[in-house]
């Protein structure tokens, strides 16, 4: 189906810029630009972006050498975006805020595009919890720090809380085409989502430590008794927004330890 958009205010407006995409509505003709895309992959850096827009052009086999793509947000310094046939390649920063807003833009750059049947995959690296180093892990469910599948977000002063499924059927299919992949050990399982890469997630070597060792294994141990096999800090937005405004989503990136 169609990529939605749930803002009655966007109907009035004459021009939709896309502000850290440096696009928008006026000045470039999305339908044209992006009207096929069929999926979206995002990751945090835009260098790793690039070298997996790079990989893609290779694997579709497109012609040239793939090695002088062009940053379609060029314009600005936020993000990063590349196109190889109908897949779309963006960097979405690190943490919940960076997403947050890259997704806003992003989803409104499919819908003015008239795309369909789009399916968005978040690629990248993540904490393992309990699991080998370097196993994919394909998110069911994204929790909060509290272990429970939400979103919260703090709108005009109260918190508006929005529900984390991703698309169990997509999970399923990745997880079948990961049986090709003999490289990468993949399982399913939740993935938590902190909004501090430091003592959020239980770490012992950053500028602040309120907790003592024993505090913090007995926290990852709850943690992965309530199912969750890593640890990142962006796919509770992700799977709020993607949910929300019909899009197929899900999370899949590697642990690193």
């Amino acid at each position: 189906g169609p990529v939605l958009i749930k803002n009655p205010h966007l109907d009035s407006m004459e021009e939709d810029i896309l502000y850290h995409l440096d696009l928008g509505t006026r000045t470039h003709n999305l339908p044209a630009m992006f009207g096929d895309i069929k999926f979206v992959c995002v990751g945090g850096s835009p260098n790793r972006m690039k070298a997996f827009a790079r990989f893609m052009h290779k694997e579709l086999g497109l012609e040239g050498s793939g090695e002088d793509l062009a940053d379609i947000c060029a314009g600005t310094d936020r993000y990063a975006m590349y196109r190889t046939g109908p897949v779309l390649s963006i960097s979405h920063g690190m943490g919940i805020p960076s997403i947050s807003i890259m997704l806003h833009e992003l989803i409104k750059l499919l819908h003015h595009a008239k795309c369909q049947d789009v399916t968005i995959i978040r690629i990248g690296t993540s904490g393992g919890l309990g699991i080998e180093a370097g196993s994919v892990v394909i998110t069911d469910t994204a929790v909060d720090a509290s272990f429970q599948p939400r979103f919260e977000q703090v709108v005009l002063g109260d918190v508006v809380v929005r529900s984390t499924d991703l698309d169990r059927d997509l999970a399923e299919e990745l997880l079948a085409c990961s049986k090709e992949v003999p490289d990468f050990p993949t399982l399913i399982g939740h993935t938590m989502c902190t909004y501090d890469f430091y003592e959020g997630q239980g770490r012992l070597d950053g500028a602040l430590c309120s907790f003592s060792s024993e505090k913090k294994l007995e926290y990852l141990k709850r943690a992965h008794e309530a199912g969750v096999r890593n640890i990142e800090m962006e796919s509770t937005a992700f799977a709020a927004m993607c949910r929300l405004c019909g899009l197929r989503g899900e999370s899949l990136p590697r642990a690193a330890a």
